[in-house]
């Protein structure tokens, strides 16, 4: 007897994690769903995906999405009582999604009507119920809507209503469903969300608790996540070998270790301290026999990371690749891992004298101090990078410079200061001093190397964790608080991120083909 092919009579049902792809789509969706609600705007799901790709889930029946659901992560004891979903959510854009928090907090479920009774609702709960669980969240919180109650509202309370539902007595097509995944009811928002006519503002604040929960210590007692930073004033000086380079290199570094420090900055293309052995008058012919040596820094500077157990912004270093020069950024992990961050905006002085191409990506890393960006001199001056990498994640931007004179260095500086308060980020600049007689187009050296914060109350008075005396072979030495700067992100006198006025003005990354 002939097998029955039983592919045809298949209609899966998969639930997978959004996509860019699936956003208009998504749109469509909400508008069917809540006809009479504001939708999703494109950017705002293009930040959720962004920021916490994991929360976002959708449901595909038969190559359509006919469901789908968004959350962040908050710890939820920051959040006032009766808050709304535009501050739970910073307006729909989930920056202050914290990886660190203690809760999952669901902001939008919606199931297509055609598709309804089909538990397209109760496989998204189970999604996020898995996905708590996986991260050893402590609970998963939502701001229930309760939209049969305008037909009530005029002949009981809010509370009235939602203790009928409870009793069943009243069945109410979300708060009814929510109940029976298994979640509490803990308070009654009056103003969560003022477009949502049919619950006349009104949702029922609810948890769901993980059983599973593992308490961290680390986490429930942090009262501070300090990170120490050792930015280097480096001396450029000629040598006759890389020999003596990686001597010089291994003291600033050894410095760093004996303040037991988790970063050790050092300065922009302060490499081209090797040009001073090679004996070459022409820039653009010096910064490639210059390139050559990029296995051999690489290998150093790995190499120092982990012996020393620090963590290294490697200044940065002239790469040769596929025939072009590019200002590299180098990340050395103390576990022995590398990452790379090249500079975007080039000079008009490295353009024309060296012949330096322009990078196209902006990079935000995981180290184990939270993460970080580097961002190499020129860039710093140009705010929607760092606004870009604070929305992705970033606690501290390094920023190696090189620059001949006062006006120069303060550029750069200024810029440093005003990232740090514009975004409510640490910023550490890092540069070379001295001179090299010997090199063409290496000319004066003026650098004061510092380590920047926002201006708050909570923070190092005038915004400087600490610098150098201008100008001489030295280095800084400065703790930022990691855990400072994320309660001021929700508590500070000003709220950058929460403020920003997503309705008129948006930053947006065009990636080059």
């Amino acid at each position: 007897m002939p097998d029955t092919d039983m592919s045809k009579y298949e209609k899966k049902i998969i639930i997978r994690s959004i996509r860019l792809e699936d956003v208009d789509e998504i749109i469509a969706l909400g508008k069917i769903c809540f006809p009479n609600m504001d939708p999703w705007k494109r950017e705002q799901l293009v930040s959720h995906i962004r920021i916490f790709p994991e929360g976002q889930f959708c449901v595909e029946y038969e190559d359509k999405i006919v469901g789908s659901c968004s959350s962040l992560i908050v710890n939820f004891n920051e959040y006032d009582d009766q808050h709304t979903w535009d501050t739970i959510t910073d307006n729909g854009y989930i920056t202050n999604h914290d990886p660190d928090g203690f809760n999952l907090y669901g902001i939008e479920v919606m199931v297509d009507p055609e598709y309804r009774r089909m538990k397209l609702g109760h496989r998204l709960y189970e999604a996020r119920k898995e996905l708590a669980v996986r991260l050893n969240l402590q609970s998963i919180i939502i701001g229930g809507r309760i939209p049969n109650y305008h037909k009530y509202k005029d002949a009981m309370t809010a509370r009235e209503y939602v203790q009928a539902v409870e009793k069943h007595s009243i069945y109410d097509p979300v708060l009814s469903f929510q109940l029976l995944q298994g979640f509490t009811i803990k308070r009654i928002n009056t103003s969560y969300l003022p477009d949502d006519k049919a619950s006349a503002s009104v949702a029922t604040l609810m948890e769901w608790n993980n059983v599973d929960y593992r308490p961290k210590n680390k986490r429930i007692y942090r009262t501070a996540f300090p990170v120490r930073i050792c930015a280097v004033q480096y001396m450029m000086k000629k040598i006759d070998s890389i020999q003596d380079f990686s001597r010089q290199v291994e003291y600033y570094v050894d410095v760093a270790a004996d303040f037991r420090s988790d970063f050790v900055v050092f300065p922009e293309i302060f490499t081209t301290q090797l040009m001073s052995f090679l004996e070459e008058k022409r820039p653009d012919r010096a910064v490639r026999r210059l390139a050559t040596y990029t296995d051999q820094y690489i290998e150093l500077f790995t190499q120092l990371a982990v012996r020393y157990n620090v963590n290294i912004v490697g200044g940065s270093h002239f790469v040769e690749e596929n025939g072009d020069v590019y200002n590299v950024g180098f990340l050395f992990r103390r576990n022995g891992t590398i990452e790379k961050q090249y500079k975007i905006h080039s000079t008009q002085n490295e353009r024309k004298w060296w012949g330096i191409s322009d990078g196209n990506e902006m990079n935000v890393f995981d180290t184990d101090c939270g993460k970080i960006a580097i961002q190499i001199s020129y860039d710093i001056e140009f705010p929607e990078l760092a606004r870009i990498a604070v929305d992705n994640g970033a606690n501290i931007i390094f920023v190696p410079f090189c620059t001949e004179d006062r006006q120069g260095y303060l550029r750069v500086r200024y810029c440093a200061q005003a990232r740090a308060i514009e975004n409510n980020v640490y910023t550490c600049i890092a540069g070379t001093v001295g001179n090299l007689t010997h090199v063409e187009n290496m000319d004066i050296q003026y650098a004061q190397s510092g380590i920047f914060s926002p201006s708050d109350f909570e923070f190092a008075r005038d915004g400087i964790v600490g610098e150098c005396d201008a100008n001489i072979d030295t280095v800084v030495v400065g703790d930022v608080d990691l855990e400072i700067l994320r309660r001021s992100r929700n508590t500070g006198s000003l709220r950058q991120s929460s403020d920003r006025r997503h309705d008129l003005y948006r930053i947006v990354w065009n990636k080059k083909n």
